[in-house]
């Protein structure tokens, strides 16, 4: 027997135990969670097809981990301007292990406490704060050395906006840039939204700065 489900925005055809990687969902690994807008079920020429949902089905699966996907660049040059940008992106996501598919308003046999998906943006906005309060908390990437800052925007590829991230990681110097190592830049990679070459541009031209 297979299903169709609708999640994320998206279609998966799914089987018991299939794995899949889908849209970000709320819950930890081992959680169940439960997928309710499906659009066919059944097996072969006898499959039930959805208007648009199948009335009764539902499929129950299994949180195995949560993830985010490969980082993806967005570059943008200004012709004649001496202007670049380059800006990452790790999209969430959510692996999960299908478990059971059921037709005629059958309840799953193990408990499965029904999981949202990501919250829409109006709710996105009313947890705005709680996540800000946690991301303050975290501790920075780097200590930020005494004495007044260097102004990081002379370095090109360096604006305004991405100073200040630097700045909340510890680094504000040109000093700083100019002597990370290949692993501050792996570390960089990963927690902030600049890419490994980026970076390592950054640290060169730092090294001529700093003199």
């Amino acid at each position: 027997m297979f299903a169709v489900i609708k999640t994320g925005g998206k279609q998966y055809r799914v089987a018991a135990n299939d794995v899949l990687t889908i849209e970000k969902l709320e819950g930890a690994a081992g959680d169940s969670v439960e997928f309710n807008e499906i659009l066919m079920v059944g097996e072969g020429a006898g499959a039930t097809v959805g208007t648009p949902f199948v009335e009764g089905a539902m499929v129950v699966a299994e949180v195995v981990e949560q993830g985010r996907a490969r980082k993806v660049l967005a570059f943008k040059k200004r012709r004649r301007q001496n202007s670049k940008r380059i800006r990452g992106h790790r999209q969430h996501q959510t692996v999960v292990k299908i478990t059971d598919i059921l037709t005629g308003g059958a309840k799953p046999s193990k408990k499965a406490a029904a999981k949202k998906e990501a919250a829409p943006k109006a709710e996105a906005k009313a947890a705005a704060p709680a996540k800000t309060e946690a991301a303050a908390t975290a501790a920075p990437l780097f200590t930020a050395p005494a004495g007044e800052p260097d102004n990081l925007t002379k370095i090109k590829g360096i604006g305004p906006v991405a100073a200040g991230q630097l700045a909340e990681q510890g680094i504000t110097t040109f000093a700083q840039v100019a002597a990370l190592s290949d692993a501050d830049i792996t570390r960089i990679d990963e927690a902030m939204p600049f890419s490994a070459e980026q970076i390592s541009d950054w640290r060169e031209q730092a090294k001529a700065l700093a003199k």
